[in-house]
């Protein structure tokens, strides 16, 4: 686990410091891959995530957006 994060952690350090050199779609793929498996995510889950990091810009992968409450309490 902790190579993985590691490994992940240097490769963005080295694309994101690079600003000469532009990401390709198949080094971005690479990476919203890593993010879904390092998640756990698989099926629809996985290409929802996949392709919402897909359409993001350059900067890191979109966070899961949490639902708000209603400010009203459950019925039980």
């Amino acid at each position: 686990m902790f190579l993985r994060v590691f490994a992940f952690a240097l490769f963005a350090a080295f694309v994101f410091n690079s600003p000469a050199r532009a990401v390709t779609s198949k080094e971005k793929m690479e990476t919203c891959k890593f993010g879904a498996q390092d998640q756990k995510l698989s099926g629809a889950e996985e290409k929802a995530f996949i392709r919402k990091c897909m359409a993001a810009g350059d900067g890191p992968a979109p966070k899961a957006k949490k639902k708000k409450s209603s400010g009203t309490a459950p019925v039980q």
